[in-house]
């Protein structure tokens, strides 16, 4: 019997023989969320014996503090009595087990919360279940941020939207084509460019970026996310967003494969890495805001984590610490907060989205 990587991989490959070139977004999303073998159906792609460790994996600090986030934007919200807390891609619940945790004294806060995971892997939302029963809140799971219930949200998406499909175009000397999976001659999967340019294309980019060199490559992806989070939170919510990527549209091809925490070929093994594209936090902000919600930021996730207490945090933390368990605190926090190759502070940005009448939202106050 095949294997699943063979398996997806034979499935592309008709679904390509028979209509033609795949967009790569409808690849991206094939390889993730393919109902048998998408990388997320069935396995747990975090820790050490995954392939990719996120923040809250790496010090409690992370959803200590969005917990911290979460309590003061309720009570700017006036305390609502009842109020959704919406974790987009909640991995294994660490980052809501943290948060919950550090929020157990908030007065009325834990009473008022009802928790909505949008998750579609059933190994993960096991795991999520094992984790956060213990909350004593209510959990309800969907596989879209759609099917949650309206009403006062409090919405957190760590490391989601950058695992949600995006689409790609090449500047030729015609115009712009969309980026496409192709078959090459030896019928293994290649990236190609679509026969024919994109009527009007050019009209809806960035005005910087309409002359760009040829062979640029940009990248975009749907609106729908970005619109519903300003749908949301426009008159009683908010929403906090931190991933990796860029402050201001830009050009480039930012797709990438991860296993095994190495860099791999996209193309390589359907289905058993995780493919991800680096977040346009501009594009994002603009089309949010068309709804209606205030945009706050993108700052570096650095600012927010300072700006939050992390370093006093951390300081408390280690006081109460071995000398061995200090030392990895201390190395957890400048991964969190160091620029550079090594660090997640810079790469990483914070975008919030709330409702006008909310004010400015914690963390992102205006500086001296």
């Amino acid at each position: 019997m095949a294997e699943a990587p063979a398996l997806l991989l034979d499935d592309i490959r008709r679904r390509i023989a028979a209509g033609g070139p795949m967009p790569v977004a409808d690849y991206m999303r094939l390889c993730l969320t393919h109902p048998e073998h998408g990388y997320y159906v069935k396995r747990d792609p975090l820790g050490a014996g995954g392939d990719f460790i996120t923040a809250p994996e790496i010090s409690q600090m992370f959803g200590e503090l969005i917990g911290v986030w979460m309590a003061t934007v309720w009570r700017q919200m006036g305390a609502p009595e009842n109020f959704r807390i919406v974790e987009l891609g909640p991995g294994r619940g660490t980052l809501l087990d943290d948060a919950l945790r550090a929020t157990k004294k908030v007065p009325g806060f834990h009473q008022a919360a009802v928790l909505h995971l949008v998750e579609v892997s059933p190994t993960l939302r096991e795991l999520q279940e094992r984790r956060l029963k213990k909350t004593g809140l209510a959990i309800l799971w969907h596989d879209r941020i759609e099917d949650v219930p309206g009403g006062p949200s409090i919405i957190v998406a760590n490391e989601f939207l950058d695992a949600l499909p995006v689409y790609q175009a090449v500047r030729q000397e015609d115009g712009w084509h969309e980026r496409v999976v192709a078959l090459n001659a030896d019928g293994n999967l290649a990236f190609d460019a679509a026969r024919e340019p994109m009527q009007f294309f050019d009209t809806s980019l960035p005005r910087a970026l309409r002359q760009a060199p040829l062979g640029s490559i940009y990248e975009w992806r749907a609106d729908s996310i970005a619109l519903e989070l300003g749908r949301r939170t426009r008159d009683e919510g908010a929403a906090l967003i931190i991933d990796y990527g860029h402050a201001h549209s830009g050009l480039g091809d930012t797709l990438q494969a991860v296993a095994r925490h190495a860099f791999t070929d996209p193309l390589r093994a359907p289905g058993q890495a995780d493919l991800t594209a680096h977040v346009d936090f501009e594009a994002l902000a603009q089309c949010a805001e068309t709804m209606g919600a205030r945009i706050h930021g993108p700052i570096a996730q650095r600012d927010l984590f300072l700006r939050l207490g992390i370093k006093e945090r951390a300081a408390a933390l280690k006081s109460a610490a071995s000398q061995e368990k200090a030392a990895q605190i201390e190395l957890a926090f400048s991964r969190l907060i160091a620029g550079g190759a090594r660090g997640m502070g810079e790469l990483f940005k914070a975008l919030a989205i709330g409702a006008p009448k909310l004010g400015a939202l914690p963390g992102f106050e205006k500086t001296p």
